[in-house]
């Protein structure tokens, strides 16, 4: 565990005062990023890629519930953290949508996927229960707070790791897709305990809170994975550079987890059993100086720094 991820909250510190959690307005230039970003390797660019069929729809969601929550926050940090986090899921939301259009430009359609992310967003896990389910709307927040919850313990992990991915540089992907993946998986460590402190605030005490953190994480954990699949196949299915010849393949991926291109299966699998720990809080989670000091750096983050800074002269 890295010294700098222990005991840190969402809003805390690292070394240099208090931080505030703030979204960063960014922009990137998908005009000479090629369809296969990482070159001569269609698998895990794809894989990869399948974060942009599931964030813009994903991440709407989350600012949804997270609104309907916000009467239930009395505590003022963590509403200011609240509001924060939301502010930076809505801004990788917008940010990922601009890729489906820019895949989209390079005639991979991905429109008859995301219908159904957006069905299970909108439909499965709006509002209202599914099927009219007879769950009082206080517990339905809980639930969908608790799913919230655990979704940002992997992107929490996926995000420490893409900042350490040097697979990703030797293979000289992509510097516009590499920039767009830290900074999102930066921002990612930057706020991997505010859904938690969100839940554990708000889905009540005791034991019932705890077993709903863990109904959380068990329909969280198979569906990430069957929509990962189901995406991947989908992306290399319909690739339109092989012409129908590619398809998704656990070799494939594996070949992809060793030349570092792709996270382990370990690294993935060994975040929930963290998770399902009562103790556990998710400022154990990877390293917040790791990437603070990505932020500090990246050409986007810069950029729109530097914007602000000029606007505020002017």
């Amino acid at each position: 565990m890295p010294s700098d991820a222990v005991g840190i909250p969402a809003g805390g510190s690292v070394g240099d005062g208090p931080r505030a959690i703030t979204p960063r307005r960014v922009s990137f230039d998908w005009e000479k990023t090629p369809l296969h970003w990482i070159p001569d390797e269609p698998t895990a660019t794809h894989v990869i890629n399948v974060l942009h069929l599931l964030l813009p729809a994903g991440e709407r969601w989350f600012v949804k519930v997270f609104k309907e929550g916000l009467p239930l926050v009395d505590d003022p940090e963590l509403l200011k953290d609240v509001k924060g986090f939301m502010g930076q899921e809505a801004t990788h939301s917008v940010q990922h949508g601009y890729v489906l259009d820019h895949l989209a430009a390079q005639r991979l359609d991905t429109a008859d996927f995301t219908k159904y992310v957006d069905f299970l967003f909108e439909k499965l896990l709006g509002e209202t229960p599914p099927l009219g389910a007879p769950i009082p709307t206080r517990e339905w927040l809980r639930f969908r707070l608790s799913v919230i919850a655990a979704i940002e313990q992997f992107t929490a992990v996926l995000g420490d790791w893409v900042l350490t991915a040097e697979g990703l540089d030797l293979a000289d992907a992509d510097e516009v897709m590499l920039d767009l993946l830290r900074w999102h998986g930066a921002e990612e460590v930057e706020h991997r305990a505010v859904a938690f402190d969100m839940y554990q605030h708000c889905g009540g005490e005791g034991l019932p809170r705890y077993a709903r953190r863990v109904a959380g994480m068990a329909v969280t954990a198979p569906m990430m994975l069957y929509l990962w699949a189901w995406g991947a196949a989908y992306l290399l299915r319909h690739d339109p550079q092989s012409a129908g010849r590619l398809r998704y393949s656990l070799a494939a991926h594996n070949r992809a987890v060793r030349k570092g291109l792709l996270p382990t299966w370990k690294e993935l699998g060994a975040a929930v059993p963290r998770y399902l720990r009562r103790s556990y809080h998710p400022s154990q989670e990877g390293s917040l100086r790791r990437a603070v000091e990505y932020l500090a750096r990246s050409p986007a983050a810069r950029s729109a720094a530097g914007a602000i800074g000029r606007a505020a002269i002017a």
